[in-house]
């Protein structure tokens, strides 16, 4: 069962919506490496002037040219060939996932997985197990549907269809303060706001599919996941005129548990049952087609407990008991464990689609494996990465801050300087493939693949905020050679700035870097 295309874009979030704290490493100056293509002594100067293709779409835009950091280093050599405010310290937005995939490749290896250990506590007779089942996470950013199914599926393999006892769930290696989704932005249904937890089963998000009968006069809904106790309005009416699709979300008048009816709720209970229905009091337009609307559980504490207890009773199984939290028993082997995909698989996840919560997954087990005796705090897993930062290259510089893993924070910041020294700190490292190859690729997949900026070209994590915009990765150029990019816009525009930072892009392709003449 392959994962929901919808839910893995609504757990990314649009690109518009993400930001990450990423400290950037600090590399010494960098000594000019001679290869085929770059001879000693023949490098070109930098020029600390933007290109005019640049700063016309920045004036289009209505952004001053002041509000743009770049960086442009030719990655074989070293060379920098072009810095414009380059040590300022801005906010990245989602660029900062790159500190949390560069390091966890770094420390943990392309191959680390995380295990959900499983027990069978009591003996199993008779198709009963005589005891509870255990369940304790350690991070794992990927238990959707499909891993879930079959960790219950495994289950009933060893021959449990009645569980006496209970299904307890153990939490306790992560200790996340209990914060409300909508902190960030007002928007606690989003799935991007879902909060992070050891144990966190298919992003805490119900995807609803709309499919339209033209003979019923109905649009059929679909839910997945089955949820315990869960009542879903099973068809909305059809719009009676077929006109355009429009805004089909505002049209369905919807209410999910105990929020208001809203084509985009804004508030909603944060933990307890959930004490009312999901129903759809609007019109959905047969032009529409099939369209699917992913939404964060508004009871997230109780969403684990009701997704495995419905989907243990949607697969035949029984049981006696409930759904609760616990410690697990460690003192006794566990049955058997639920491994993840690799970390190399993950982390593309993580960037060509700026999938936040996976980033602070991620982020926080950083801290878990720093310290697997205590629970991962957010402090924790600052304090871990800039202790790499230290470890790989020096202390970081004071105006680096690290406020989460996955960018949903107005308080990040990070000069385009230093983002450009991760990345080519990277390109020398032994996990450079793995981390370009998680990045977007221009005009190809993930968040560029609209990108009309030379289709392949580049290799580019994205970023933005309400008042930030960003672009870093990895571009090739015309001549064949490879450039590191970084470059930030802060600005109430900072939306609008999207063509400056894709002239950027065209301008390196074109090699132009090469031939600047240096500004004083």
């Amino acid at each position: 069962m392959p994962l929901h295309p919808a839910l893995r874009r609504a757990a990314s979030g649009a690109a518009a919506l993400l930001a990450l704290s990423l400290p950037a490493l600090a590399k010494p100056t960098p000594v000019p490496r001679a290869t085929a293509s770059a001879k000693p002594g023949s490098e070109a100067p930098i020029t600390r002037q933007l290109p005019p293709e640049v700063l016309q779409a920045l004036q289009r835009a209505g952004v001053p040219a002041d509000a743009l950091s770049a960086v442009l280093i030719e990655a074989d050599t070293g060379h920098t060939v072009l810095s414009a405010r380059q040590h300022v310290p801005r906010n990245p937005a989602s660029l900062m996932k790159l500190l949390t995939t560069a390091a966890a490749l770094d420390r943990l290896g392309p191959a680390f997985s995380w295990a959900t250990p499983v027990w069978l506590n009591g003996p199993v007779q008779g198709g009963v197990l005589e005891g509870s089942l255990h369940i304790k996470g350690s991070g794992d950013p990927k238990l959707v549907l499909e891993r879930v199914w079959l960790l219950l599926r495994r289950v009933q393999q060893l021959g449990v269809r009645e569980i006496r006892g209970d299904i307890v769930l153990d939490n306790s290696a992560f200790a996340v303060p209990d914060t409300a989704p909508g902190d960030f932005d007002g928007e606690p249904l989003r799935p991007y706001n879902v909060r992070p937890g050891a144990l966190l089963l298919n992003y805490r998000t119900v995807v609803y599919t709309f499919v339209p009968d033209a003979a019923a006069g109905v649009a059929r809904v679909l839910v997945e996941p089955p949820l315990a106790g869960a009542a879903v309005d099973r068809s909305v009416p059809l719009a009676p005129s077929p006109g355009p699709c429009g805004d089909w979300r505002s049209a369905l008048q919807a209410s999910f548990g105990d929020s208001a009816p809203t084509g985009a709720p804004t508030s909603a209970p944060n933990n307890g049952p959930s004490s009312g229905p999901t129903r759809f009091a609007g019109r959905y337009t047969a032009s529409c087609g099939e369209l699917s609307w992913p939404v964060a559980d508004p009871q997230p504490a109780s969403y684990d407990a009701r997704l495995l207890e419905g989907l243990w009773r949607e697969m035949g199984g029984q049981l006696t008991g409930r759904v609760r939290e616990g410690p697990a028993p460690l003192d006794i082997r566990p049955t058997f464990e639920q491994r993840s995909p690799p970390l190399a698989e993950l982390v593309r996840d993580i960037n060509k689609f700026s999938n936040n919560v996976m980033a602070q997954q991620l982020f926080l087990t950083l801290a878990l494996q720093a310290n697997p005796a205590l629970a991962a705090t957010p402090e924790s897993a600052r304090e871990t990465l800039r202790l790499w930062l230290a470890d790989r290259t020096g202390e970081p510089p004071a105006d680096i801050v690290i406020d989460n893993g996955s960018g949903l924070s107005r308080d990040n910041r990070v000069s385009a300087q230093l983002l450009a020294r991760v990345l080519l700190r990277a390109w020398d490292s032994p996990v450079m493939s793995e981390l370009m190859s998680s990045l977007p690729i221009s005009g190809v997949d993930g968040t560029l693949r609209r990108s009309r900026t030379g289709a392949g070209r580049a290799h580019l994590k994205t970023g933005s905020l309400r008042d930030a915009n960003g672009l870093a990765g990895y571009v090739l150029s015309n001549s064949g050679r490879r450039y590191v990019l970084a470059a930030l816009v802060n600005h109430p525009n900072a939306g609008a700035a999207r063509p400056a930072l894709e002239a950027l892009v065209q301008w390196t392709i074109r090699d132009l870097p090469l031939r600047a003449i240096a500004q004083p």
